[in-house]
This record gives structure tokens, C-alpha cells and sequence, in this order.
């Protein structure tokens, strides 16, 4: 059984940081393609930033030079660190865990982050 479990979510003031982390199991972590999804309400989902098996990232503009996304295949675990955050990055984040090319592509339940004064 597949499980990703987001943690590290909360309300933080304009211009603070979070780091978010997904701990994954029940599938080979290391050769999934692990990202970071957002969603708010009326919006569809969007990609914040995903990590290759093989090291490789990508960001969506949005979140460039703020946000990092880490990876620890020892522990089955990506993280997101988020700097700099605005209240338009407040959203509900959820973890992914895609093997590209086929069906395995899973979700986390997602953890809020607001982010206000």
C-alpha cells in the first residue's frame, strides 16, 4: 500500500519560511519523479516544483529563487523549503510521486499553508 504523508504545514507571517516534508512508502522512492503540487479553492492544482530520481528540478515561475525542493532517498522523504512567502503561496500543498511512463502516480492528503499577517 502506497502512502505519502505531508507534514510541516501551519500559518506563517508574510516573509517567513516553512519547510514541508512528504514521507513516502510502499513504492521504490528512488526512481520516482517526487514533486510538490498547490490548490486553491476554484483553481485547478498546480505544480509548485518537482525533483528527478536523477537530481534534476523544476520550478514554476512563481516560486523560483523562494522555494527548494530536496530529496533524501535514505529516508523516502522530499522536503520543501519555502523562504520569502507571500500570501498568495497559501494554498493546500500535496505531495506527488509519479513513475513517468506508467500508471503509478500518487498523492498525498495535503497540508495547508496560510500565510498571513
Amino acid at each position: 500500500q502506497v502512502q505519502l504523508v505531508e507534514s510541516g504545514g501551519g500559518l506563517v507571517q508574510p516573509g517567513g519560511s516553512l519547510r514541508l516534508s512528504c514521507a513516502a512508502s510502499g513504492i521504490t522512492f528512488r526512481i520516482y519523479v517526487m514533486g510538490w503540487y498547490r490548490q486553491t479553492p476554484g483553481k485547478q492544482r498546480e505544480l509548485v516544483a518537482d525533483m528527478t530520481s536523477g537530481g534534476s528540478t523544476n520550478y514554476a515561475d512563481s516560486v523560483k529563487g523562494r522555494f527548494t525542493i530536496s530529496r533524501d532517498n535514505a529516508k523516502n522523504t522530499v522536503y520543501l523549503q519555502m523562504n520569502s512567502l507571500k500570501p498568495e503561496d497559501t494554498a493546500i500543498y500535496y505531495c506527488n510521486a509519479a513513475y513517468r511512463g506508467t500508471r503509478n502516480d500518487y498523492w498525498g492528503q495535503g497540508t495547508q499553508v496560510t500565510v498571513s499577517s
